[in-house]
Parts: C-alpha cells; sequence; structure tokens
C-alpha cells in the first residue's frame, strides 16, 4: 500500500490549489483502488500446509514410503500424476489404457530417452479426499494380478497419494507434481479423455532442454469437431467466453489452456509449483501465467481427445467460480498479493 500513497502525493503536488476537482477525482481513484486490494486480498488463496500423512503414499506392493520432495533429484524417467475425485466410475479405463501405451510404445520411448535400456515411470494417483474409497478401489486395480505384470514388465510403480480433506482439483495436481519422482512429470484427467499417445508428442518437444519448459496438450484443432459441436450451447457458450477472459488478462498464445494433459521438465516443475496459489479448476491459468513470468519454453501441441460423461463441473456455479478465481489471479499478481519469488507450498 505504500505504492499507493506515493502515487497519491507525487500527483497531489502537481495540481493548482485552486483546482477543487482534481483532489475529488484523486481521491475516489485512490479509494477504487484500495477497494479493489481489499477485496483481492480477501478472495485470495493461501494453499493450507498438508498433513504428515499426506507426505505419505502406499504403492502397487502396499508399501508404504515418504514422498520425495521437488528440491531431490528424480529417481525415475516419468511421472504420470492422476488428480481424483469421486473416480471409482471413471478410473479403471484410464489406468489400464496409460499401462498398454507404456507396454506398446516401449521403443518409441528408448528412441526419445536416446537408447535407455528402460525407459521407468511411475503413476501418482493424488486422492483428493474421495468419498467412495477411490484410494482402495485404485490399490484393488494395482494389486489385480495382470496389471501388476504389466507394471513389473514396464518399469512402472503405481502409487496413491490420499488427502485428508478436499483440496480442488488444482491443488491435488499442484501437490502430486511437488512431490514427483520423475524427470519429466505429466499430469493426466482421470476420465482419460485425453489418448496416451500424445505422451510421445509432449515428450519430443521438450526432452533433453535444460531450462524450464513445458509441452500443453492441445483441443484447439478439434473446434468444428463433433466432440465440440455436439455439446450444449450454454457449454460452448461459457467455453468461449472464459476463452475470452483469458485472452483479456494476458494469455494470447495460448489456444486451449484448459486442456488437463500438461507435461513439465523438472526444471519447470520447481520454477512454478512451489508458488502455486489456485486450487479450483482456473488453476491452469496461473500455471502459464507463472511459466510467462519465470521465461519457461510453452509448447502447444495438438493431442487426441473425446468427451468423457461424469464431469464434476458444474456449469452454471463453476463457470462463474472460475471467471472470479481468473480475476483474482490476475489482480492478486499486479498488486503483488501473489509473489512468484516467495514459495507457499
Amino acid at each position: 500500500m505504500a505504492e499507493i500513497g506515493d502515487m497519491y502525493f507525487h500527483i497531489k503536488k502537481h495540481i493548482n490549489e485552486n483546482n477543487l476537482v482534481w483532489p475529488i477525482i484523486i481521491n475516489l481513484v485512490i479509494a477504487a483502488v484500495t477497494i479493489i486490494y481489499v477485496l483481492i486480498y480477501f478472495l485470495s488463496n493461501a494453499p493450507r500446509k498438508p498433513d504428515n500423512s499426506e507426505l505419505e503414499y502406499i504403492d502397487n506392493n502396499n508399501k508404504t514410503g515418504a514422498l520425495p520432495k521437488y528440491t531431490d533429484k528424480a529417481s525415475t524417467d516419468i511421472s504420470i500424476v492422476v488428480p481424483a475425485y469421486n473416480e471409482t466410475e471413471r478410473i479403471k479405463p484410464m489406468l489400464i489404457e496409460l499401462v498398454d501405451f507404456f507396454k506398446s510404445n516401449q521403443d518409441n520411448l528408448k528412441s526419445i530417452f536416446k537408447g535407455k535400456e528402460t525407459v521407468s515411470y511411475e503413476i501418482l494417483i493424488v486422492d483428493d479426499g474421495s468419498k467412495d474409497d477411490t484410494k482402495q478401489f485404485v490399490l484393488d486395480i494395482a494389486n489385480a494380478t495382470s496389471f501388476e505384470n504389466s507394471l513389473r514388465e514396464t518399469s512402472g510403480t503405481l502409487k496413491v497419494l490420499q488427502f485428508t480433506a478436499n483440496r480442488g482439483k488444482g491443488g491435488a495436481v499442484t501437490q502430486g507434481l511437488l512431490h514427483s519422482s520423475g524427470e519429466y512429470i505429466l499430469f493426466a484427467d482421470a476420465d482419460g479423455a485425453s489418448e496416451f499417445s500424445g505422451i510421445l508428442k509432449l515428450l519430443k518437444k521438450i526432452y533433453g532442454n535444460k531450462h524450464g519448459s513445458l509441452a500443453i496438450g492441445s483441443r484447439a484443432h478439434m473446434v468444428d469437431s463433433d466432440s465440440v459441436v455436439k455439446r450444449s450451447f450454454i457449454r460452448n457458450l461459457l467455453m468461449y467466453g472464459l476463452h475470452s477472459l483469458v485472452y483479456v488478462f494476458g494469455i494470447r498464445d495460448i489456444k486451449d489452456t484448459q486442456c488437463g494433459f500438461k507435461l513439465f521438465n523438472r526444471r519447470s516443475m520447481n520454477l512454478i509449483f512451489p508458488f502455486m496459489r489456485t486450487e479450483r479448476w482456473i488453476f491452469d491459468v496461473e500455471i502459464l501465467i507463472l511459466a510467462l513470468r519465470k521465461s519457461c519454453e510453452i509448447h502447444e501441441v495438438p493431442i487426441n481427445w473425446h468427451e468423457v460423461d461424469g464431469s464434476k463441473v458444474d456449469l452454471a456455479t463453476d463457470s462463474i467460480k472460475m471467471a472470479i478465481d481468473l480475476v483474482v489471479i490476475r489482480l492478486a499478481y499486479m498488486f503483488g498479493i501473489y509473489r512468484d519469488d516467495i514459495a507457499c507450498n
């Protein structure tokens, strides 16, 4: 607030003392800016610190252990972080498809990873305080003989991190990436709407980059496809409205900010996720804001995607919340309420 006071006195000293209009205008502007600042401050989010149990995982062998920290060196090649809230109806086909991808693409992955003998990976399911026992459901799948054998054959492991209380999708993604062990970390939605063949495209864009780099899946090329055209008028209207807001607030080179299929090298993860504040649906925009502020290299890559029933988004209420959160994110960085040099996670 000191900057606002300095601005006030700097302008005031240049104003003719006999002119009564300008002081009134300036006082009104200062009052309006102060009110907006206070409102944004109270609408801003400060992520809660994880409970001790939220710093541990259980894996497909029913072994428990401490999750790695984001400052640790990578111990596996690829991490796939999957946020999950009440996903017992949708997550099984996604898991099977994901492991099948690694089974059928070993040669392609070895080619990208410069001929490594094995390309190791972990699947980290982040159970965001589910009420339907998603954690146990996933572990039962992982303990099935065929699935366990597939993991072993492909140098894979599955871990589950469970929250004691719901954070929101953005919070689940953030905590999952911060506690992943991969040199390259993908987050993907639990519904499996994005085809995992896209992993190869994303990896090719950023593999070997030493600076902060991310490759984000994009559905922008599908704007005239059946998947989009067959959506309801209201859903498409809200989608275009959100895109317009995102454009107004400064992200103009990314056509699809909201696709739940984004890959980070470990450097970009360290530059972005310790500073993430947003834990609800619009968190993707803050990822990109931080990536731009940190001069990360961003690649937007077309991927295959299809609509999957069972979305947790409530079009009416969540669209309003996303619009509010978008305004809060942008103004909070402008006012210095959110900082990209002080970690909050």
